[in-house]
């Protein structure tokens, strides 16, 4: 099994070298795997029920355009064991997940490692959680083309009960191999302070194959190509005026900004402060995204308007955006309130009836069984 995540603060900031600070999310995905003879590799979804995807482990790279998207990212998973030179026999493999689809809670990165971890125990019980997390990312970059960061990867293997990851982008991916300071388990035992990370899924279904994630990735690289630097988390707030360009200004200025706001939450947490004092920085990642990023929607601003009227300490958009989820950070006892008044307004608006989460930290990939 291998969780969602729910970004707490920290968005594309991942693929420019930056901060995030993801915690895992009770849902995940689940992989039942066995071994089978002849080199060929099985594949059903309980939650995409169709024909049975079977076909030898040398077709699988050249599998992609005849396969269905979703077995693309398992897929890869098993291509990436193989390119490491891992030997692997048959496999049969059954996945079934509870992270809703397209809501900007990772269910694609969960699907990955829960395979990872299933073809880890029974193929390669050496490889590291660092070598699961670079399998699952090189699946989705390279075979399922969705040009994602390590934030979704990370967070699923990562995360622990009661903590958010501060995750150094940079130093994990470091050449040599992560640094001492690549990863910390900040304190977030929200229900020590009766507090809840409400999550409302707008039902705006994103897909991050489809283009506009990989404008905003390419853009970023201009803008870094343009101030001379490795990636934008080398550029100060000082340098944004440089860039001539308005569309690669506003994106620079997101991820320097949010860069900031990540760090000053993780001080905040390693402090051991009241969570509560986070929220007016969630609400400023929100506007950031919004208007420099440009990546929310009218049901997303929706929502995070709603939640904050409603008595959030903080509220914004999570995910790649274009769609999906808002996280809200609320006392335990309003939750239902708060969601209870999303879900009047997206009545009002003529939006679809969004589905409300309470989430609260929880562990990564495991083996259940």
């Amino acid at each position: 099994m291998a969780p969602g995540r729910v970004n707490v603060i920290g968005e594309h900031t991942d693929y420019n070298d930056g901060f995030v600070l993801p915690v895992a999310l009770g849902l995940g995905v689940e992989c039942a795997a066995a071994v089978r003879p002849a080199g060929r590799v099985t594949l059903r979804s309980v939650q995409r029920p169709g024909p049975t995807v079977d076909l030898a482990l040398d077709e699988i790279p050249a599998a992609r355009e005849r396969i269905p998207a979703w077995a693309r990212y398992p897929l890869g998973v098993i291509q990436e064991f193989r390119d490491r030179g891992v030997a692997l026999p048959g496999l049969d493999l059954v996945v079934d997940g509870a992270v809703p689809i397209g809501a900007g809670l990772a269910s694609s990165a969960a699907l990955c490692c829960a395979v990872a971890v299933a073809v880890r125990d029974l193929c390669a019980p050496t490889l590291t959680s660092l070598d699961l997390i670079a399998v699952a990312h090189a699946a989705e970059n390279r075979y399922a083309g969705v040009p994602t960061g390590i934030l979704d990867q990370s967070a699923a293997i990562l995360c622990t009960p009661g903590h958010a990851l501060f995750l150094d982008v940079r130093a994990a991916t470091a050449p040599g191999g992560p640094g001492p300071a690549a990863w910390e388990q900040l304190p977030f035992d929200l229900a020590a302070d009766d507090l809840v990370l409400l999550v409302a899924d707008t039902g705006e279904t994103h897909d991050l194959s489809d283009g506009g994630y990989a404008r905003r990735r390419a853009e970023c690289e201009r803008a870094a190509a343009a101030l001379g630097v490795a990636a934008l988390r080398d550029v100060a707030a000082a340098d944004l005026d440089r860039l001539a360009d308005p569309v690669l200004r506003r994106r620079a200025r997101h991820v320097v900004t949010e860069n900031d706001r990540v760090r000053e939450v993780a001080t905040r947490l390693r402090g051991g402060g009241d969570p509560r004092i986070i929220g007016r920085l969630l609400t400023a990642s929100h506007r950031s995204l919004r208007d420099d990023f440009e990546v929310s929607t009218p049901a997303l601003d929706l929502a995070v308007a709603t939640a904050l009227t409603a008595g959030a300490y903080g509220a914004r958009m999570v995910g790649g955006g274009f769609g999906g989820s808002a996280l809200a950070l609320t006392d335990a006892g309003s939750a239902e309130i708060v969601g209870e008044r999303i879900r009047r307004r997206f009545a009002e608006r003529g939006f679809g009836e969004p589905r409300i989460l309470v989430v609260r930290p929880s562990g990564g990939a495991r083996r259940v069984a």
